[in-house]
């Protein structure tokens, strides 16, 4: 390469004034093979690294490249300092002023009105600097979005342009924005605003958990895509605070009321539970066992199943629809302070992908864009085809390894409760491990360590079957993409909790007559408190077991990776590690960054709302994850990673679909939650129409609630092999008539009531919900009155400051026309 003056490159290396500066890295054996296209609108430098193997380009654009291309992709910029005064200030401020961060941090740039640039208008905007006139999230945009559509050369006739696939071919090996500093000290230059210190300082540390989210600031340096994500993260966990402190009460309640339960104070009672001889947990090998062994499951279980979940699960559903209009309106407030009010979808569907516009050799006529490529629609059936296969095929595996999970529940459920009866005894090993809670917790881990297996090959099935599609806008790729990794992750995480809740022991048989998976392993039953403690279990342990492992993921995987890149580097001055060096070595955001950060998120809430009813801790679970979570996220994006390519977003996109839709869906699966997992319905029903006792209304419930079954009348499958105490009857947990009545183990009547009674509370729960959530939605408007009147109220200055400007120039070119004396004179 030519060498370069030390001015020169003095002069390029000032990072910190030069916010727009991108650099690629090079082998030197591919540096003959680039044309460079844009000598014209970019600055070039190449700087050897400390081995001299190493070659590094920058980039640095001029002002007349960002003033053209502000203009081509519609970048607002300052007009005229925003005249409105601001909003009353809230009395409460006072009180929250230890959440706060200084001003300078929160809030770095004035607040202007805005319009869209053009350079022939310049001095209609507010320059005073034009090397800061662009914030560094736009120089960053610029540079990028030349160089994705830079040409370098020609390959049998077809155009080659665009630095990914560069990257793909090994011409170049990396193409990054610099960090402006190091994030542990500010820069050397006096001049520089050393953002990512300031960053690091206030946001990325988790000493700083309970202070605000400095988002101009985020917006500032990273753009908007990621600012968006840091506010809706912020928002969703400021919501979350208000149901975890319902959920804590609820849970509260059931604890102190635990002594109250009539239920557990019969099935523990030695004169009741301890007379009522159940019915073999398993085939032949399992013995009789008395229903007081389950006295402590029985216990913990009325922690979840309880008044409070009906009321919990009701709570939940309206403060669902409570946090996305209010979402709505947070992003209506940014969309107005982050200039994105007239930023639509449809400005980047006018935008093609390299990789489209690349592998599409046809061209057709369109009215907007004149020529462009296409697929054709054969092409495109093919591929949708294949896609569609490819995803039924994936869904089909994840189902298929749930029935595996269930298999092996089955299959060592009678392990298990062979295992744990004893026949003098008559107790298991201890009185909370239960056949069924043993089964459940061992089932859960084993099916945790299927779904982390099965996401690692999901991710990669997912991004291929996308890829394969070649969608035409990054906007299309990224929903395509989302809905794809949104169902495999929806199956793989929830099926072993729909499970649980909607088919275990609900088609078990009875006695004599039980139903059998595939013929040879019999169905599993609840516990006689119900099923519910087993659905919380379940969703405890896949819900904290992701969120640790996730949070090992993106904090210590990371950490070590870039620890170990450095390990030669870590003693040399900085003169022999360069920044640019160093930024190189730090982990890749990639594209797709916020994608996972989205999707691991939009899971979890499917935890905290899907079946909420069976676990009120959920939502303080999910609190205490996201505080961490936003400071992992921060610290990881600070100091881990090297800095993303700026992009703009006014929503948080088709996620907001996918919120929506299983907030509607949540309030189906907790109504049938409470309806069929919780004993609830049972229990009214025998408190309004079966109870004796008026002044104990729930005494005999449990009693009530067994079925009888004459052991004489097992066949030879089902038969224990040993009774010792020849046990006549047994009991099981089903409202079935008696072996003496004429409808011998036939439904009775009272179970058809207690049916009605379920679908009832289902209709009419969805209902009272479904209005409440329809109305709060009506009644909160999707954009405050606020933003209304300050977007308008810009929409009028812009429109009046044109005017004028427009208006002067005519009266200009009016003074130079043919009567220029007398006409000057009058004006």
């Amino acid at each position: 390469m030519a060498p370069y003056s030390p001015s020169f490159f003095l002069k390029l290396s000032q990072i910190c004034k030069r916010k727009s500066i991108l650099y690629n890295k090079y082998s030197h054996k591919s540096c003959n093979k680039m044309q460079f296209s844009l000598m014209f609108a970019l600055t070039f430098l190449g700087q050897e690294s400390e081995d001299g193997k190493i070659c590094f380009v920058k980039i640095h654009a001029t002002w007349d490249v960002l003033i053209t291309y502000a203009e081509v992709l519609n970048i607002k910029v300052p007009i005229k300092e925003n005249d409105i005064p601001s909003t009353v200030e809230n009395p409460l401020d006072c009180m929250l002023a230890p959440l706060r961060l200084p001003e300078k941090v929160m809030h770095p740039e004035p607040d202007y009105f805005t319009a869209p640039f053009s350079r022939d208008k310049q001095e209609l905007y507010l320059i005073n600097d034009e090397s800061t006139f662009f914030s560094p999230s736009m120089r960053n945009r610029i540079v990028n979005y030349i160089l994705t559509r830079c040409p370098y050369g020609t390959e049998e006739g077809k155009k080659k342009f665009g630095i990914k696939r560069l990257l793909n071919n090994g011409t170049y090996s990396a193409a990054y924005p610099l960090h402006d500093c190091q994030y542990w000290k500010k820069a050397n230059d006096p001049n520089c605003e050393s953002e990512r210190y300031t960053l690091y300082m206030e946001w990325a540390r988790f000493l700083r958990f309970y202070k605000e989210q400095p988002l101009d600031l985020i917006r500032k340096y990273y753009g908007e895509k990621i600012g968006i994500y840091f506010a809706w993260l912020g928002f969703y966990t400021e919501m979350l605070f208000l149901a975890a402190v319902v959920g804590l009460i609820c849970f509260l309640y059931g604890l102190f009321t635990m002594d109250e339960n009539m239920s557990s104070k019969e099935i523990c009672d030695p004169a009741i539970g301890g007379e009522i001889i159940m019915c073999p947990l398993c085939d032949q090998d399992c013995e009789y066992w008395r229903l007081n062994t389950t006295c402590e499951s029985s216990q913990y279980s009325h922690l979840f199943d309880n008044v409070a979940t009906l009321f919990f699960a009701i709570f939940m559903g309206i403060w669902v629809t409570l946090f996305l209009e209010f979402w709505k309106r947070r992003q209506a407030r940014l969309k107005y302070e982050w200039d994105l009010v007239d930023f639509e979808e449809e400005q980047q569907q006018l935008q093609l992908r390299p990789e489209y516009e690349a592998k599409c050799t046809h061209k057709k006529k369109n009215p907007v864009t004149q020529m462009e490529p296409y697929l054709p629609i054969t092409s495109q059936a093919v591929r949708f085809c294949i896609s569609g296969t490819t995803v039924l095929f994936w869904v089909s595996l994840i189902i298929a390894s749930m029935i595996a999970v269930i298999v092996y529940r089955l299959a060592v459920y009678a392990a298990f409760a062979s295992l744990m009866e004893n026949t003098q005894t008559l107790q298991p090993i201890s009185g909370l491990l239960t056949p069924q809670l043993a089964t459940s917790v061992t089932a859960s881990c084993l099916n945790f360590v299927i779904i982390m297996i099965l996401n690692f090959l999901y991710e990669r099935i997912a991004i291929w079957i996308t890829d394969m599609e070649i969608p035409r806008t990054h906007m299309e790729y990224e929903n395509r993409l989302t809905m794809k990794m949104f169902l495999f992750q929806f199956v793989n995480y929830y099926s072993s909790c729909f499970y649980v809740a909607f088919f275990k022991g609900k088609f078990v048989g009875y006695p004599g007559a039980y139903t059998y998976m595939f013929n040879r392993w019999r169905n599993e039953e609840c516990d006689p408190a119900g099923c519910l403690i087993e659905l919380t279990t379940q969703l405890t342990i896949v819900m904290a077991g992701k969120q640790i492992w996730g949070n090992i993921q993106e904090a210590i995987v990371p950490w070590i990776c870039n620890w170990w890149g450095r390990r030669k580097a870590r003693n040399n001055p900085e003169n022999l590690y360069s920044r640019w060096e160093q930024d190189h070595d730090l982990q890749t955001f990639g594209a797709l960054g916020l994608f996972y950060e989205y999707l691991e998120m939009v899971i979890q809430f499917g935890f905290i709302t899907l079946f909420v009813a069976s676990f009120p801790l959920a939502p303080l679970l999910a609190l205490m994850n996201n505080i961490l979570e936003i400071r992992v996220d921060s610290w990881k994006l600070t100091t881990q990673y090297r800095r993303p390519v700026a992009a703009k977003a006014h929503s948080i996109g088709v996620w907001q679909e996918i919120l929506n839709g299983m907030a509607i869906l949540s309030v189906v699966t907790n109504a049938f939650i409470v309806a069929f997992t919780s004993d609830m319905i049972p229990r009214l029903v025998y408190y309004y129409t079966a109870s004796e006792n008026e002044d104990s209304p729930m005494s005999g419930y449990i009693n009530n609630s067994l079925s009888v079954f004459q052991i004489s009348d097992f066949p030879d499958r089902n038969k224990p092999k040993l009774n010792p105490e020849n046990f006549v009857i047994c009991r099981y947990r089903d409202y079935r008539y008696p072996p003496d009545h004429e409808k011998k183990y036939l439904h009775s009547m009272q179970f058809w009531h207690i049916l009605a009674a379920k679908l009832a509370f289902i209709i009419i729960m969805e209902h009272v919900v479904f209005i409440v959530k329809f109305f709060v939605a009506w009644m909160i408007p999707d954009v405050p009155a606020d933003v209304k009147a300050k977007i308008k109220r810009e929409k009028y200055l812009t429109q009046k400051i044109l005017y004028e400007y427009e208006f002067e120039k005519l009266k200009e070119r009016l003074c130079q026309g043919g009567k220029q004396n007398s006409c000057c004179g009058k004006c």
